[in-house]
């Protein structure tokens, strides 16, 4: 990344609240950075440079490991540039780019072409995901020790799933041998006939809706798979009650991971009565007993962490009826004002796994970030948790604007992203700054 050219010059952050749950450590405390990473935690320290951060938290740096950022193909709607900096603005220092773009990354050289415009113009750290198969067309697989060797951190069927079961068992298997994780959008198409959740709010609204048996059926089969082959399976956008049940089930049965998104912890398919194409997500919004049933897995770790599905838009594919408009939602900016804001605050989930499941759970699974302790990459979030903010475009870095959380009030805001010891996002320089 062009941002980043030799060693990162010493920084210390001074008496920020420090909520680290990878080391355990929630106290007011000076961070000293060094070389790009985290060199000491402690009080009272000294450094070339000093950033002042009283009355602000520091988390370490969040992990989003599910995102479309358009490139190649859309640049309309999101460009690296534009989808880092949105990503950095919400506090995100890492990202997973989905692979259903135009072309598909389902090629070696399309995924070291996406590799180098990474180094060039993400203001984050940004990794590649891989098409599971050729084209996303759920038919002849990828070859997936080439797409490893390019570069490529895991391989995923997001945006359409895989249909046949023979084709999926096939594609895990081979993506164990070639050492990549698997990250499944589990949706059953024979099932998922229509644009919302198939319930009162869409019979109210007359709109025509999928059950959620379209979701929780593709689950199980990912999972009785997962277990069958040993392949190393996350699985993504989980928003039913049931779905999170068999995760639940399988814990222990597989090795598999899950997430869940900042939309379908907040919000419910109540919002269908607007018509509104706003609110056309996939999987889509739930009613309020499968919103807090997701909550709950999440909270006890069922549920490993949150995703965004950072999904942008242009405004002529969005602001359409609610049958004819593109699914999905911006994510990046307002992910961790949304949950702190719906559940934080309301006392449905602590802050520390809050922290945590966008953070340090993540991080891991990536490979790195997410943690404060000593070695680690000096890649952090200062946040101030007491700032109320309206959502509105213009407070947007994305090229898109389609957020469902327009026009809310939310509180809690990223006001500085550090990326290897750099300051990539500074929101309120006048409030703290660095100083010699």
């Amino acid at each position: 990344m062009t941002r980043r050219n030799g060693q990162s010059p010493e920084l210390v952050i001074r008496h920020a609240r420090v909520l680290d749950p990878s080391t355990r450590l929630d106290a007011v405390k000076d961070v000293r950075l060094s070389g790009g990473r985290v060199a000491e935690v402690g009080d009272d320290l000294q450094g070339a440079r000093k950033l002042d951060a009283d009355g602000l938290h520091l988390f370490p740096g969040f992990v989003d490991v599910h995102a479309h950022w358009r490139t190649p193909g859309r640049e309309d709607e999101e460009t690296i540039e534009s989808g880092s900096a949105s990503a950095a603005a919400g506090g995100f220092t890492g990202v997973v780019m989905m692979p259903n773009t135009d072309p598909v990354v389902d090629k070696p050289v399309v995924v070291s072409g996406l590799l180098r415009r990474i180094e060039q113009e993400s203001r984050v750290r940004a990794y590649v995901s891989a098409a599971l198969h050729v084209g996303l067309k759920g038919e002849r697989l990828t070859e997936m020790r080439l797409l490893k060797e390019a570069g490529a951190l895991c391989v995923s069927d997001d945006g359409l799933g895989t249909q046949s079961a023979g084709v999926l068992r096939n594609a895990m298997l081979y993506a164990q041998s070639a050492g990549l994780p698997v990250l499944l959008h589990c949706e059953d198409h024979t099932l998922a006939t229509g644009v919302v959740h198939d319930g009162a709010a869409a019979a109210l609204a007359g709109v025509p809706g999928s059950p959620a048996s379209a979701e929780d059926v593709a689950t199980a089969t990912a999972l009785v798979l997962a277990a069958e082959t040993g392949a190393k399976t996350h699985i993504t956008h989980i928003s039913t009650g049931l779905s999170a049940a068999l995760v639940r089930f399988f814990a222990d049965r597989a090795y598999v991971t899950s997430d869940t998104t900042p939309h379908h912890l907040t919000l419910t398919d109540e919002l269908v009565s607007t018509l509104e194409g706003m609110y056309r997500v996939n999987p889509p919004l739930r009613p309020l007993d499968d919103r807090d049933a997701v909550t709950d897995a999440l909270r006890d770790g069922t549920l490993d962490f949150v995703a965004t599905d950072h999904a942008p838009h242009a405004s002529e594919e969005k602001d359409l009826p609610l049958e004819q408009a593109a699914p999905g939602f911006l994510g990046h900016e307002t992910a961790f004002a949304a949950l702190h804001t719906e559940l934080v605050l309301t006392g449905k989930l602590s802050l520390a796994r809050l922290v945590e499941a966008m953070s340090y759970a993540p991080g891991r699974w990536v490979g790195e970030g997410g943690s404060m302790a000593i070695g680690s990459p000096a890649d952090l979030t200062l946040v101030d948790p007491s700032e109320e903010w309206a959502v509105d475009r213009g407070s947007l870095s994305s090229r898109s604007w389609n957020s469902p959380y327009l026009g809310r009030r939310l509180t809690g805001r990223v006001v500085g992203t550090i990326v290897g010891g750099e300051l990539v996002h500074d929101r309120t320089g006048a409030r703290f700054g660095v100083r010699a």
